[in-house]
């Protein structure tokens, strides 16, 4: 019986793969990283139907925040806007002197309807706008942020927090952090 052995065989060699991996995986949820980007002055529009100058909203008075979503994503979005559900909910009346921002990568479905839709499932508070635009504004923003993808299947898990008004200078988290993890790179930029 020479192949149950080595099914046997195989199965005992991915589980010890899989322990040895474990705790190298969990050492390493994400990458973080102080990066430099240069705004795009594009105008977005918001989950209201307004008309946002991107570049301005970006150097507001207030600590801001970034994530790349779409309105039916129900992979890594939602783990996305719970964490800044969470936040927003941490801070409670404070929470509007934070600017969270969510851009859409699905511009073509993404209007308003959806994204106030989508935001509502979060009850996000005043301070949490969620932007779409035409494609060659929003790839605008992904190819300033080195966040462009051609499609949103390609999606991957990236926050950045802007660590100083003008916008230029940002903390790039690539990967998922869990809510505790969100909250320290939070409170590292002084947000608390």
């Amino acid at each position: 019986m020479p192949r149950p052995t080595l099914i046997s065989s195989f199965a005992l060699s991915v589980l010890l793969l899989i322990l040895t991996l474990q705790p190298a995986v969990a050492e390493t949820k994400y990458q973080r990283t102080i990066e430099n980007y240069t705004i795009p002055d594009v105008v977005l529009v918001n989950q209201s139907g307004a008309k946002v100058r991107f570049r301005e909203l970006m150097q507001s008075n207030k600590p801001v925040i970034v994530d790349f979503i779409f309105g039916t994503c129900t992979t890594i979005c939602p783990i996305l806007s719970v964490s800044f559900a969470n936040l927003q909910q941490k801070l409670g009346p404070d929470s509007r002197k934070v600017q969270l921002v969510s851009i859409s990568i699905d511009p073509e479905h993404d209007s308003p309807k959806v994204m106030k839709e989508y935001l509502k499932r979060y009850r996000a508070k005043p301070g949490w706008d969620f932007l779409t635009g035409s494609r060659a504004d929003i790839d605008k923003v992904m190819y300033a942020f080195n966040a462009y993808i051609p499609n949103k299947m390609s999606h991957f898990p990236l926050t950045l927090i802007r660590l100083n008004k003008e916008g230029n200078k940002w903390v790039r988290i690539f990967g998922l952090m869990g809510s505790s993890e969100f909250m320290d790179e939070c409170r590292k930029v002084g947000i608390q």
